[in-house]
């Protein structure tokens, strides 16, 4: 029987093609299917896709949402969990009609209907799936794992169906009614959105402010005074219907001499300017109510009395003048107040936003753009006070970025504020990642929470299932299972789309009249807020399926979501069930390009998402999204961000597989009984394993707050450690075979890669089956197959990881202070000297570290050699002592210069030091003392945080020997990859040298040298011609010559 033994793995790595190959592997030996199938049966673990819209081509900050959404379903499989994964995709809704539009050439809803709505629909469901394959392939290129062909589509009649029998469920409780309220619509699109929708479109603008003179027609001031009011708008004063006053605020009148205008009291100065004085006139706003004036347009006829002053609670001192002018065709809270006082509602704008053709000035005039010819009018009259542009955050529809206007209209509203507290509640009970969204953000949108606007006046879309006849009784219905009873025909294969439901009537149950569809299509939010239960087709299909997969345990979107999806879900779920769709939800930061800005065709620095991976592998972009700084804030993606991933975490991880591959198949290795139990390995393994540990506790710990940021630190740190300590600083013992080492590194290996498995599943996918699979019998198949890694905390050794800090942190000062001496680190030293608590308690193994990687022959406490290697002096940090001490700094300052500077220097690297002033014991700190040490000659030391390094520098001839010798090795090390020799090969050596120095030196440490570079002939002298060509270095004045032994 053939021994196991690892794959061969080559030291480079093409990491678009190993993923490539994965792809390939997963795809025939069907991983994901099995991981469904294996942990059937296990707890659910529910994770809900938020459905992209694939009418357009899928982009870069795709990719950071289907990371999370990949990692945190895979972490929870390897836990034990069964996680279903359905696809899905949205599909009505305006941004899918006004691509078909753009397509068709048209410019708005007359083009719609001459062109036939049913034409019109079959074309945005042509549009939908259109690029279907390339969200597909992307999904795939990056290893999101997702039933793509069981996906859900909110345009299917079943999945209609369950979003009917939600307003049914919803209409019956009362909170699905009829208004006619004032709110945001779209004139291009023809349509009022949500307050949702609303947040998403805000855009900056320069609008005009204008100040309007309002002339007094009745009161005492009839004749004498005006009223100035103040708006942004002037394109609504056209039909003004009255001013508003608090009424408990106090109204003056102030004058230039030459009119009178009335003004809130507050807002004197603010609103008129230097030159106007108060005449003592004072009036309360429920005194000046219904006090007429001049409207300032006379533009378009009022049915019934009207333009007199009202009185509102919502009106501020904070700007204008504290007089509000009222259209309440145009506003909320205008029309609140106009209808409390019986005022008529003119509305002389049309859908499309312009003005009625018989207006005159702005017939046929944009509203926007009426502002121009309505304040030159204004100016020409003398009604205009001041004009200052105004520059504000102004709505604009979402998607095709038309200003919007507020606009009074029947339209269908979710009663949302009556079930406030319960959302409240839900969002208590609601784990937001970060917290700060749940009481910040979604916190205060809930709280501000007003109806929701469901009703379009569109095409393609769900229709609003409710029927009403000529007496106004409404039925809602359900499914079409209903409507075939309601009409007395088979309904089953109707498709529930305009224009064929609008054709279906039947009579009203209550009085036999004839019943019709209203004509609204709903929210396309709303439809993707119910993907919970739409997706199965409840409760017409699979209850106990959604019934076990409700809610879900995770989504996860960007930030923007938290007035989209994530609100929707909840406000969908609580006002069907009583209970959110969601328990945690992880909110993502926006993707921005190298350059900080967004992403755009128009700025010309959008990264295609496919070739982004073909270029630096999906691995790689999936650990910039996931661990390259915070997931929350926006982040800047570009090569250069994701090379430094590949280069830093990736290739660092592939390398030390390699070198593990590499020596244990030149050793002949595989794991085995035979090899060391734990505690029978040198320290170092000891160090590792329990490190190891601690990180997969940590790990755990971190994946299960859904840190990944905190996890990819960890996971980075471990394998930097792993590579440029553990395996630096045992590269010997693989060079010989040691199956500690080997069966440590074993060990390391196959946890660390279960644990980055969830995060980088293609290269962790491949040293599986490099490293795994083949000595390990019975090994799971894919390591998405395998089980997450249990932490030991008994395996934990807290002590030795606090020493093996201390032994890096000599390590590093001694490093740092033989580069500063220029003494090279070949060169071996004669002794290094240590102060450092703990440094006394250090096992003799770890000083073989520090006295290795120093590359000294012996390693002793400073304490234990007489005299000082260094002058010390100390002074006062003034900036740190003189929050503490004020005026008494310069007598603590004397103090420290007055002070043994050695014994303060000792006394501060073990805690704290102490001097006296004027009779009082001073303890002072680290920071709040600078000591400065000077080397004697002959030595080199370098001191940090309480610990010191000293060198001694004295190089003796037998020393500089040795490092003579050390520099063949290093040359000669170099000849053996540049000849293509595998690093197992033997080889025979020939040199001469024509210095003398030289000659000594690799006489007398041959056996060293011929040891590092497995030589078994090694020796003085001409080479014959079985020797390759020759290698020289003139430093050395060396040549040599070899072959493979």
């Amino acid at each position: 029987m053939t021994k196991p033994t690892y794959r061969q793995v080559p030291a480079q790595v093409d990491l678009p093609a190993l993923e490539h190959a994965v792809l390939d592997f997963w795809r025939e030996q069907k991983i994901f299917a099995k991981s469904l199938e294996q942990s059937e049966g296990r707890p659910e673990w529910v994770f809900y896709e938020g459905p992209p819209t694939a009418n357009g081509m899928p982009g870069a900050h795709h990719i950071e949402a289907r990371v999370f959404k990949d990692v945190f379903p895979r972490f929870r499989t390897m836990r034990g969990y069964h996680v279903a994964r359905k696809a899905g995709w949205d599909c009505h809704g305006l941004p899918v009609e006004l691509a078909v539009e753009k397509e068709l050439g048209f410019s708005g809803k007359q083009d719609i209907e001459a062109y036939g709505i049913a034409e019109f629909n079959d074309r945005c469901r042509q549009s939908v799936t259109r690029h279907t394959d390339a969200f597909a392939e992307l999904t795939t290129r990056m290893g999101y794992w997702v039933d793509l062909d069981d996906a859900y589509r909110t345009m299917d009649p079943e999945y209609i169906e369950s979003v009917w029998w939600s307003l049914k469920e919803i209409f019956d409780k009362g909170l699905l009614v009829q208004d006619h309220r004032v709110a945001p619509w779209c004139p291009r699109c023809g349509t009022g959105l949500s307050d949702h929708e609303l947040a998403q479109g805000y855009e900056t603008v320069v609008d005009p402010s204008v100040y309007v003179r309002f002339p007094l027609t009745s009161g005492p001031l009839a004749g004498e005074a005006a009223l100035l009011v103040w708006t942004t708008t002037p394109w609504t004063l056209v039909s003004n219907t009255a001013v508003a006053a608090h009424p408990e605020v106090t109204y003056v009148v102030a004058t230039d001499g030459e009119e009178k205008l009335v003004v809130a009291e507050p807002l004197v100065a603010k609103a008129l300017g230097e030159g106007w004085e108060t005449t003592g006139q004072s009036f309360t706003g429920a005194e000046m109510e219904r006090w007429t004036y001049q409207r300032p347009f006379e533009l378009v006829e009022f049915p019934e009395p009207a333009h007199y002053v009202v009185n509102a609670e919502y009106v501020t001192t904070e700007d204008g003048t504290g007089l509000v002018h009222q259209s309440p065709a145009f506003g909320e809270d205008d029309l609140k107040v106009c209808r409390s006082y019986g005022l008529p509602v003119v509305n002389p704008v049309r859908p499309d936003g312009t003005f009625e053709e018989d207006v005159p000035l702005v017939g046929g005039v944009f509203f926007k753009k009426a502002d121009e010819k309505l304040t030159e009018d204004l100016q020409q009259r003398g009604l205009l006070f001041r004009h200052i542009p105004y520059e504000h955050s102004y709505p604009h529809c979402w998607r095709c970025h038309t200003a919007l206007l507020y606009y009074a209209q029947p339209s269908w509203y979710i009663r949302t504020t009556a079930i406030k507290d319960r959302l409240l509640q839900e969002n208590e009970n609601t784990n937001w990642f970060p917290e700060t969204v749940k009481h910040g953000r979604f916190g205060d949108w809930l709280q501000n929470n007003i109806d929701w606007a469901l009703s379009r006046n569109r095409y393609w879309g769900t229709p609003l299932p409710i029927w009403r006849c000529e007496d106004d009784h409404l039925t809602c219905v359900g499914s079409r299972a209903e409507l075939s009873e309601l009409t007395g025909t088979d309904q089953s294969g109707l498709d529930p789309h305009r224009p064929f439901i609008d054709d279906v009537t039947f009579a009203c149950p209550q009085c036999e009249k004839t019943a019709t569809r209203v004509p609204e299509v709903i929210d396309a939010w709303y439809d993707s807020g119910s993907m919970p239960f739409a997706q199965w087709g409840y409760p017409y299909k699979n209850k106990e399926l959604f019934e076990s997969r409700y809610p879900a345990q995770f989504i996860s979107e960007a930030i923007d979501q938290t007035r989209g999806w994530f609100y929707t879900l909840m406000a969908v779920g609580t006002l069907v069930f009583d209970k959110s769709s969601y328990e945690n939800v992880v909110c993502l930061g926006h993707i921005l390009a190298e350059d900080g800005r967004k992403m755009s065709k128009h700025l010309g620095n959008i990264l295609q998402p496919i070739p982004l991976m073909d270029q630096h592998g999906a691995d790689a972009v999936r650990w910039f999204m996931a661990a390259g700084g915070s997931p929350w804030a926006a982040r800047r993606v570009g090569h250069g961000t994701i090379q430094e991933v590949v280069r830093k975490t990736l290739l660092t991880y592939w390398n030390t597989v390699a070198f593990q591959a590499l020596y244990a198949r030149t050793s002949d290795w595989a794991p085995s009984a035979a090899d060391p139990a734990p505690a029978d390995r040198p320290l170092i393994d000891r160090w590792l394993l329990s490190e190891l540990h601690a990180l997969t506790d940590q790990v755990t710990q971190s994946l299960e707050a859904y840190d990944t940021q905190r996890a990819g630190k960890l996971l980075s740190a471990f394998v930097d450690d792993l590579s440029n300590w553990y395996v630096r600083r045992s590269r010997r013992r693989f060079w010989q075979g040691d199956k500690a080492a080997l069966r440590t590194l074993h060990e390391v290996v196959e946890t660390v890669t279960k644990l980055l498995a969830p995060l980088t599943p293609f290269i962790t996918e491949r040293v599986w089956q490099d490293l795994v699979v083949p000595v390990t019998p019975g090994a799971p198949e894919s390591v998405h197959l395998a089980s997450w890694p249990e932490a030991d905390l008994t395996a934990i050794d807290p002590e030795l990881s606090k020493q093996m800090v201390l032994v890096r942190r000599l390590v590093e000062l001694g490093r740092a202070t033989r580069a500063e001496s220029g003494v090279k680190t070949r060169q071996p030293l004669s002794r290094a000297l240590v102060a450092a608590a703990g440094f006394d308690t250090l096992d003799p193994e770890l000083h073989a570290q520090i006295t290795e990687e120093l590359n000294v022959s012996s390693l002793a406490s400073l304490s234990e050699v007489g005299g000082s290697l260094v002058d010390t002096t100390a002074k006062a940090n003034f900036r740190a002592l003189g929050k503490r001490f004020g005026k008494r700094v310069q007598d603590v300052a004397k103090a420290v210069a007055n002070a043994d500077a050695a014994a303060l220097s000792l006394a501060l690297r073990e805690g704290t030091a102490s001097v006296e002033v004027d009779g009082e014991t001073i303890t002072l700190a680290p920071d709040e003392v600078i000591i400065t040490e000077t080397p004697r000659e002959g030595w080199s030391v370098a001191s940090d945080s309480g610990a010191t390094v000293a060198l001694d520098l004295e190089i003796t001839e037998e020393l500089r020997r040795a490092g003579l010798a050390r520099d063949a090795i290093r040359l000669i090390q170099e000849a053996r990859k540049n000849s293509g020799l595998d690093v197992a090969d033997r080889i025979a050596l020939r040199w001469t040298s024509t210095d003398p120095a030289t000659v000594a030196a690799l006489s007398e440490h041959a056996e060293l040298i011929a040891d590092e570079v497995l030589s078994t002939d090694f020796a003085q002298g001409e080479a014959d011609d079985s020797y390759g060509a020759p290698f020289t270095d003139e430093g050395l004045s060396l040549v040599f010559r070899l072959r493979k032994a």
